[in-house]
């Protein structure tokens, strides 16, 4: 069971379209940043992002250390 609720309308446009979504969680909300990250940066550059985003938080095994 989600602890957090999100209520939120996101519109993103480029110049093939556009596309609305609605989260309503933060798994939701994640796979809407990561679809709109590799539209805008390709699958690899997304990837890189996403991994240095993450270094920002140790994993359980490395803050066991």
């Amino acid at each position: 069971m989600s602890i957090i609720s999100i209520e939120a309308t996101i519109n993103a446009k480029w110049s093939e379209g556009h596309s609305s979504y609605s989260p309503g969680s933060p798994e939701e909300l994640a796979i809407i940043v990561i679809e709109l990250l590799v539209k805008e940066l390709g699958t690899e550059v997304a990837r890189n992002f996403i991994q240095q985003a993450f270094e920002r938080y140790p994993s359980v095994i490395e803050a066991a250390d």
